[in-house]
Formats: C-alpha cells, sequence, structure tokens
C-alpha cells in the first residue's frame, strides 16, 4: 500500500507487529529468440528476481521459459522457452565489428507494453562507454528505446541481430544503447554451457 511505502516496514513491525505480506510484482521487458530450439536473449534487469517467466511471441502464444543464466555485468539473461515446439522462428547473431557508424537499425521490442514496436534510426556511435560496468563497450543508436524495449534486438537491414537493447540516458532523446551481438554471442555460449561467466 502507498501507507506502507511511505512508513517502511519498520513502522509496521513497531506498531502492528509483522509487516503486511508483499504481493506479487510484475515486470515486463523484450527478448528475442536466437535459436530454433528456444533459446532467447533478454536483460538481466528485466528477470532479476523472477521466481517465474513468461514469454507471449509475436502470435500471441505464451511459454513458460526457464532462466539458463544471468550476467549483471553485461546486463545479459539467457531463457530457454519450455512446452515448445522445436522449431521457433528466430534471428541471427551478426557480427557486430562489421557495424559501421551511420549503418541504419531497428529497434524491436514491446515498449511501456505496446507489443511488437519497431523504431529505426541509425548507429551514432561505436564502443561507447557509459560508465555501468566493467564491460562498458555499448552501441549508440538513436533509434527510440523506451522502457519495455529493455532486451530486445536492434537489428541491421538483413534482420539480423547487431545488438540487444539495454539503456537509455536519462533526460537524452534519442540517447539509446545496446549490447554488441559478438559480446552477446560470447556470454551467452558460456551462460548456455557453463550456467556463469
Amino acid at each position: 500500500s502507498q501507507f506502507e511505502e511511505f512508513f517502511g516496514d519498520e513502522f509496521f513491525r513497531r506498531f502492528f507487529g509483522n509487516a503486511p505480506e508483499r504481493l506479487p510484482r510484475r515486470s515486463l521487458g523484450s527478448g528475442v529468440i536466437i535459436d530454433p530450439a528456444g533459446i532467447a536473449l533478454t536483460n538481466a534487469h528485466v528477470v532479476d528476481n523472477a521466481t517465474q517467466v513468461e514469454v507471449v511471441t509475436l502470435d500471441g502464444s505464451k511459454y513458460k521459459a526457464k532462466v539458463l543464466g544471468v550476467d549483471k555485468k553485461t546486463d545479459l539473461a539467457v531463457l530457454k522457452l519450455e512446452d515448445g515446439k522445436a522449431g521457433f522462428p528466430h534471428l541471427k547473431l551478426a557480427n557486430s565489428d562489421e557495424v559501421q557508424v551511420g549503418d541504419w537499425v531497428l529497434a524491436v521490442g514491446s515498449p511501456f507494453g505496446l507489443q511488437a514496436t519497431v523504431t529505426s534510426g541509425i548507429v551514432s556511435a561505436k564502443a561507447r562507454q557509459i560508465g555501468s560496468s566493467v564491460f562498458d563497450d555499448y552501441l549508440q543508436t538513436h533509434a527510440a528505446i523506451n522502457p519495455g524495449n529493455s532486451g530486445g534486438p536492434l537489428v541491421n537491414m538483413n534482420g539480423e541481430i547487431v545488438g540487444i537493447n539495454t539503456a537509455v540516458l536519462r533526460g537524452g532523446t534519442g540517447i539509446g544503447f545496446a549490447i554488441p551481438a559478438n559480446l552477446a554471442k560470447r556470454i551467452t555460449d558460456e551462460l548456455t554451457s557453463k550456467g556463469k561467466v
């Protein structure tokens, strides 16, 4: 409740005994399937502390998903869609080293819960350092990235993933950042095989 948030748990413990039971929270984000077996990528902060993950695909189908691994330093998480079929539609990870500043890209995701939204822009910069972690090597784009786009793909004009959308600059307009596909591939391989980086 707002009352609880204002006064905090300590207030309730002191005057009313145990703090009230917390209600489950829901979180929304985007992702992309990269393997026909149902391997998908999203941001670590999208599934952070999740007890249950459900993936809704473009056709409206819902799948439970298992978190195979999370790397908070790169803000990347690998999921495996369960109860599914073999042969999921998927996108290929491109060689992000070949991306050039000025290349046209599309950001795909569900900003503010608006499913299957596509925005266009260019790659504004490469190897951008934003002080987020030790892995500080992002693609910068001016394609619109909003809350809910986190974990969705940044794709080139061939429909290949060049990055995983992860952050926006607060107060900035048209300044978004994506984890380069080559880094995402290395992290994905380690999370899938070892469960950690």
